[in-house]
């Protein structure tokens, strides 16, 4: 099984347990509760980090950053040159 098809897979479930936990009678508010509660653990705790690794494997993190260098690219600005030591 991919990491997709069980991202996806904890995603509908985590989903239907957070609906099932609505749609139950006020008689048994605890197990609701429970439903909605696991349903949002699943989906924050579990299914979201795994998207998130799933999505940044394989990029460089040093282009998304703030540096002069970068700053200065989105500006349109030629990149500084070096300070040479006298």
């Amino acid at each position: 099984m991919k990491l997709r098809h069980f991202i996806t897979l904890v995603t509908l479930a985590s989903l239907a347990a957070i609906i099932y936990g609505f749609t139950l009678d006020e008689t048994q508010e605890a197990l609701a509760n429970t439903y909605i509660g696991s349903g949002t653990v699943g989906l924050f705790l579990i299914a979201m980090p795994l998207f998130l690794y799933k999505e940044s494997k394989h990029r460089d993190f040093k282009d998304y950053m703030l540096t002069d260098e970068n700053v200065r690219k989105m500006q349109g600005k030629p990149p500084r040159k070096p300070k040479e030591d006298s």
